[in-house]
């Protein structure tokens, strides 16, 4: 099995509390075990997950907020 990752994203449109929660809950529901960090200030998400990058963007696409990659560390 593949090692975690760091992975962050720049998600333009979040903008609140209820963004954030929404993000969670679609980050959570794609990786239970995943630590998500959210930084409404400067629009950015870090997910610490083993799944792909992609796998997450997809997500909070289909959660109504559209991400950008911004990179993935191991």
């Amino acid at each position: 099995m593949k090692g975690f990752e760091m992975i962050e994203m720049k998600v333009p449109d979040m903008s609140c509390g209820h963004c954030e929660a929404t993000i969670r809950k679609a980050v959570g529901k794609l990786d239970p075990a995943a630590r998500c960090d959210v930084d409404l200030a400067t629009k950015h998400v870090r997910v610490n997950s083993a799944l792909p990058p992609s796998d997450f963007v997809e997500a909070l696409e289909e959660a109504g907020f559209p991400a950008t990659l911004l990179g993935a560390v191991a």
